[in-house]
């Protein structure tokens, strides 16, 4: 039974909360019901939502991208009972160590390749859904609003809300997201595409 008391995150859609699964510390990211919403529209919602989410975070490990392992999923309660992720917040570490900026988006550059690699899109791409495990690996969470079989729009679309996002967070970092995608160029077999496409997506953003 996951602890109330022990909420580690709380958004529009869903609240994690601390557990334990067979012994080991986890975590539980949990639906709750909208009452503003029709009862079965809500219920179709909070389900399908879940099974996406589930479905993403397996794809994107087999792409090679580090994501919390899952250990139970509960249809019903619309929940994903996952492992605890035992690391430090990237957009912390470049709060607070601007020292090793370089070397961290050199990473971030890296995990996103293998995202889009596996033409999987994250949907909400910021260094707050960015954990450094204890091994030197980054660590993707939160893919709720990612999809699979992306399109190069999607993919585009995460660079952009990345960029945006670190601009907005890390505005003293100014060399930081040129490093980012330094590495993403390196390592992404469509990055020219892509890029492309982000230049596309910042250019419809001027005029709308």
């Amino acid at each position: 039974m996951y602890n109330e008391n022990e909420i580690l995150g709380c958004g529009a859609e869903a609240t994690v909360h601390k557990t334990e699964y067979l012994g080991r510390n986890a975590v539980v990211k949990m639906r709750s019901p909208k009452r503003y919403r029709d009862p079965e529209l809500d219920t179709y919602l909070r389900s399908t939502r879940t099974k996406n989410e589930a479905r993403i975070m397996a794809e994107s490990r087999k792409a090679g991208v580090r994501t919390p392992v899952i250990y139970d999923i509960d249809i019903n309660e619309c929940s994903i009972t996952m492992e605890h992720i035992d690391g430090r917040k990237i957009k912390d570490m470049l709060d607070n160590e601007p020292s090793a900026a370089n070397e961290l988006c050199k990473k971030i550059g890296v995990a996103i390749s293998r995202l889009h690699n596996g033409r999987i899109s994250h949907g909400d791409l910021t260094t707050s859904n960015m954990i450094l495990m204890p091994d030197g690996e980054i660590c993707l969470i939160d893919l709720s609003m990612g999809s699979t079989l992306a399109e190069i729009e999607d993919l585009g679309v995460d660079i952009h809300l990345m960029q945006r996002a670190f601009t907005s967070a890390h505005s003293d970092l100014d060399a930081g997201m040129d490093v980012i995608i330094d590495s993403y160029v390196k390592n992404m077999n469509d990055a020219d595409a892509v890029l492309k496409r982000v230049d596309e997506i910042r250019g419809r953003g001027r005029y709308t």
